[in-house]
């Protein structure tokens, strides 16, 4: 049985249909995700993307940045549905992935540990012992992530697991880990190489007005290489991974920087990173089509016949919603809540929604992971159909606080005192 409430709000600020609407997706949502957990336990990797409709996960796969939101999906369902069922199994995929704690391979220890443990504590009892296990794995992950940095150049960053030469834009959202770390417990320097990392990339990656890119501000490149020779360390040239080229904006990572610098804001009070986050939001609201559901790349050259990207609206809805509700004076505001409320009626439509077709695994079809290796093209993605539950987890708290995502993910303790 979904609890929805959306009654606490004298005024409802979401529609009454999309509400029952989003109940009945959940209700969807469970008993796929149920089938889905009695294929892949605890005791197995996590699967990745679909194919022909089924899990599947890469064999000898040389990095794993996705099983958080496999255990994330279960937390969000528990908090919803609240269903016992739920917490059993998330706490068994969570707990799996503790040894990744000291991952030092990748650069997406905040995907991995925000969406399961920070969930998880977000969900344990004040009086759990168990929160004092939570926080310390969290801050413990938090640090080994800032020890892959780049001091080479005058301004420091988080590598990407391509190496030291490599800035990537999607290392914005695993830098949250960072800023709650530093406000709750670890060395400071782990916040300050948060902030450092956010205005690197923003220096690099988000561009503004320019002749010589011929990009409308806000736009982003994946990827800015440097040069790691030692008393050197300048910046080399923009590169991309997973976009269409280095001068376009690969759409997911357009999302990746709107939701990284809206809570880089949150967690720091520094205005740049608001500014940022604020850019981003108008890039995507000026350049995405009227569904809301973005081209896997901005600059795809067969639009209109290239794939969307489902995952990417999902976690721009989110970006959207948290911007909207950190700065709620903003006079784009109102704007980013309707363009998140668009983005939950599309995706939860009959074209993207997967359990409403047959012998579909996946919650949100229409997603993709590598466009250019044609890697989960079309299918479901775990970020996407993590980020979709959590949409309308957010949606559905304009009207029942309860509902509200409180955990590590959403900067309940400012790292500083904004700068005057």
């Amino acid at each position: 049985m979904v609890l929805v409430n959306t009654g606490k709000n004298q005024e409802s600020k979401l529609p009454s249909s999309l509400a029952d609407h989003l109940g009945e997706v959940l209700e969807l949502c469970d008993a796929s995700l149920r089938r889905t957990a009695e294929r892949w336990g605890a005791d197995e990797p996590a699967p990745i993307w679909t194919e022909a409709g089924k899990w599947y996960r890469q064999p000898d796969m040389w990095t794993d940045w996705t099983p958080g939101f496999y255990a994330g999906q279960m937390w969000v369902l528990h908090k919803l549905l609240k269903d016992d069922f739920w917490a059993a199994r998330a706490r068994e995929q969570s707990a799996a992935l503790l040894p990744r704690r000291h991952d030092r391979d990748v650069h997406d220890l905040g995907f991995i540990f925000l969406s399961s443990y920070g969930r998880w504590l977000d969900q344990a009892a004040e009086d759990d012992p168990i929160r004092k296990e939570l926080v310390d794995t969290i801050v413990t992950a938090a640090t080994v992530q800032s020890e892959r940095w780049n001091g080479a150049t005058d301004e420091g960053f988080i590598y990407s697991f391509n190496g030291p030469q490599s800035l990537f834009i999607d290392v914005m959202m695993n830098v949250r880990l960072l800023f709650w770390a530093a406000a709750n417990g670890a060395d400071p320097g782990v916040g300050e190489r948060a902030i450092e990392h956010s205005r690197t990339s923003a220096s690099y990656l988000v561009r503004c007005d320019g002749e010589g890119l011929g990009e409308t501000d806000g736009s982003v490149a994946h990827e800015a290489i440097f040069n790691t020779e030692e008393g050197r360390g300048e910046f080399r040239c923009l590169s991309t991974q997973q976009g269409y080229s280095p001068f376009t904006c690969w759409a997911r990572g357009l999302a990746w920087a709107l939701y990284g610098y809206a809570y880089a804001w949150g967690a720091s009070g520094h205005g740049e990173f608001l500014e940022t986050a604020h850019r981003c939001a108008r890039y995507y609201l000026l350049n995405t089509p009227g569904d809301c559901v973005p081209y896997w790349d901005y600059g795809a050259p067969g639009i209109p016949d290239e794939p969307r990207d489902s995952s990417a609206a999902a976690i721009a809805g989110c970006g959207l919603m948290l911007l909207a509700d950190l700065d709620p004076g903003a006079g784009g505001a109102e704007s980013y809540r309707r363009t998140a409320i668009e983005i939950a009626t599309t995706l939860s439509g009959d074209e993207y929604l997967g359990p409403k077709r047959e012998g579909e695994e996946g919650l949100l079809l229409g997603g993709v992971y590598h466009r250019p290796r044609g890697w989960g093209v079309g299918g479901a993605v775990m970020w996407g159909d993590y980020f979709f539950l959590e949409l309308i987890e957010r949606l559905l708290g304009l009207d029942d606080e309860d509902l509200r995502p409180l955990g590590p993910g959403e900067c309940p303790v400012r790292l500083e005192k904004p700068a005057d």
